[in-house]
């Protein structure tokens, strides 16, 4: 019977703590003992405390109401705890809010998924290469492809857009395809749709001055556009 009782003791209004906090507390800055302190506040204002003395927290606590005190300051100078004023009448009240730290583990997150989906573009980037090139990219290759992602700040789409129009330009090489992507970010391209019609407009003018070379009075043929050599740009 005993051991029941303290079971229904142990499970009795238990706390739903958010997993999140337990998975990133580290990674966005915390120690253990802040995040105790947090789950310490966390429970306090569920159980409709919201503003715990550092007594009251010492008394759950390993650590003496002083360190308490000093752990608080510190939470709320870091930006994980806010300290929030209501006035009812002429009462004033104070209650912490827990809401900077949410939003500080949300952001790690996002930013978590955001790099994942960074990373699995990249790595798909280099599958798309190795495969036009039909072999392994060299170390050398490997850094344009990085500096054109990080320093230019081309993304994946456009960068595999200069690709297509250097197999197509029949110039494979990396040489080429660096210059493809200066070009247009010379001129704001940052969509494939905006490459297209730059790349219609450039060998339009490029067949322009082709026909003017032809003797007078001789009839001009449909021809396709001719390719454009970005390298004599």
């Amino acid at each position: 019977m005993e051991k029941a009782v303290m079971i229904e003791l142990m499970t009795d209004g238990a706390l739903s703590i958010p997993k999140l906090l337990l998975d990133s507390y580290a990674e966005i800055g915390l120690d253990e003992t802040q995040c105790m302190t947090i789950l310490q506040i966390f429970k306090y204002i569920k159980e409709g405390n919201p503003f715990p003395t550092p007594n009251e927290l010492a008394g759950k606590m390993s650590c003496d109401a002083s360190k308490c005190a000093s752990h608080l300051r510190e939470l709320v100078q870091r930006g994980f705890l806010d300290i929030v004023q209501e006035k009812k009448g002429s009462v004033y009240s104070e209650s912490y809010s827990l809401e900077p730290l949410w939003n500080r583990l949300i952001s790690a997150s996002l930013l978590s998924m955001t790099e994942h989906d960074k990373i699995e573009q990249e790595d798909a980037l280099y599958t798309i290469f190795e495969k036009e090139f039909g072999r392994p990219l060299s170390p050398m290759e490997c850094e344009s492809l990085t500096m054109w992602l990080d320093d230019d700040a081309h993304s994946p789409e456009i960068i595999k857009g200069a690709l297509r129009e250097a197999v197509i330009s029949g110039k494979l090489n990396f040489r080429y395809i660096d210059r493809i992507l200066f070009d247009w970010k010379k001129n704001g391209i940052q969509t494939l749709e905006q490459a297209r019609l730059h790349g219609e407009k450039v060998r339009s003018r490029l067949n322009v001055k082709t026909s003017t070379r032809q003797a007078k009075g001789e009839q001009r043929q449909s021809t396709p556009l001719p390719m454009y050599n970005w390298l004599d740009n």
